[in-house]
């Protein structure tokens, strides 16, 4: 830790439950409170709350906020309704990516903004910068709302049954990435259903004033719904076998969408310019070969794969381990891979291009300096839980 590192409003609740502190992204965070696979399994069976307040909150507003949200990211955003969101990624002018994100409709929601923009917290001061730039040449403004908030994830299959307990009516937010204002325990808060776990779940943004109050209102519904406060480890296990990448591992500037395989959330249709779009759509479209490509993977020998190991195809070194840990829930050791496809045979490039026949390749990590056998598999490792 340093005395740069930033405190989030829960810090104190944290240090009473005995969490193990870290830092990351800049903030000094939970890792863990009784253990990661406790945690993990919590989340999966019941339900889990974890302190998100280090991430970033971005508000749009102004007459060409559409136009300009449309320009910065491949996504079409026009037929977004109100209190609907939408996964985007942030591209740069060479189709790599600067950040990936989450887009709410927050008009009649927040007062005087079109949109709500939730980013990851080690790109704050990377992505507003970009996005007040962009912004320039619409009539729209970028307002960082960062330090403003806290924010709850609330996540797994009894998350729904607190929710409604702390005193909201759900049947007018069935969906998965709906998005509304409601008061939680007298609370005024941002409610939106979205999350990092592949779970059903909630995150909840709100003034900093409530943080203690709606955390310790949560976590007393223990013994009733098994609820449990979880930190940055079983997040980043949980949103492993949900297939969900993170930035800075599956995700970087040099990366496009289409190489850290999120194709399906790219739009063919869309009329609107973007930064990197000629790049990534001809990728899309197999109408110029890709340099690399991310794959999931599971060890078939026991080793656990980490971060930045070697990667190899009949010992070659082809790539690299961008996450890796243990499957609590499958009891295998997962992760995920970017393969550089230079130097590779045309077939085998052919094949690991094709979703459907790259299942199944056979390939090496090296782990302590001996090569271990794995096999390239269909993401996600675990089938989502979201309710309908």
């Amino acid at each position: 830790m340093t005395t740069t590192d930033k405190k989030t409003s829960l810090y104190d609740e944290h240090i009473k439950l005995g969490a193990k502190m870290v830092p990351f992204g800049g903030w000094i965070m939970p890792v863990q409170y009784e253990g990661i696979i406790k945690e993990h399994n919590a989340t999966r069976n019941f339900a889990g709350l974890f302190d998100v307040s280090h991430m970033g909150e971005v508000y749009i507003k102004g007459k060409e906020s559409l136009e300009f949200l449309e320009s910065i990211v491949p996504q079409n955003l026009k037929d977004l309704k109100e209190g609907q969101a939408i996964y985007c990624q942030l591209p740069n002018k060479e189709g790599g990516l600067i950040d990936d994100l989450i887009i709410y409709n927050a008009k009649n929601i927040i007062d005087d903004v079109d949109y709500l923009i939730v980013i990851n917290a080690s790109r704050i001061e990377y992505d507003i910068p970009f996005m007040q730039k962009e912004a320039q040449n619409f009539g729209a403004e970028v307002i960082n709302k960062s330090d403003d908030f806290s924010m709850l994830a609330l996540q797994g299959p009894n998350s729904q049954y607190i929710i409604e307990k702390m005193g909201i009516n759900l049947e007018n937010q069935p969906k998965f990435f709906t998005f509304k204002k409601a008061f939680l325990d007298d609370c005024p808060v941002f409610l939106t259903r979205t999350g990092y776990t592949g779970e059903d779940g909630f995150e909840i943004i709100f003034e900093h004033k409530y943080a203690s109050k709606l955390w310790n209102k949560i976590l007393s519904y223990k013994d009733e719904f098994n609820v449990v406060p979880v930190g940055l480890g079983a997040r980043d296990t949980l949103r492993l076998e949900a297939g969900l990448p993170l930035y800075g591992h599956e995700l970087n500037e040099n990366t496009t969408p289409i190489e850290s395989s999120l194709g399906f959330f790219i739009p063919q249709e869309k009329d609107a310019d973007y930064n990197g779009k000629a790049l990534i759509l001809k990728q899309k479209l197999k109408q110029t070969p890709l340099r690399r490509k991310l794959f999931a993977f599971v060890m078939e020998d026991r080793q656990i794969a980490r971060n930045g190991y070697e990667v190899y195809i009949d010992n070659k070194k082809v790539g690299v381990v961008t996450s890796g840990a243990p499957s609590p829930t499958l009891g295998k050791n997962i992760g995920f891979c970017m393969i550089k496809f230079e130097n590779l045979p045309s077939d085998l490039v052919a094949k690991l291009n094709n979703i459907k026949e790259s299942i199944g390749t056979p390939i090496q990590i090296m782990v302590r300096n001996k090569l271990y056998n794995a096999k390239i598999v269909k993401k996600p490792f675990i089938k989502k839980n979201y309710k309908k």
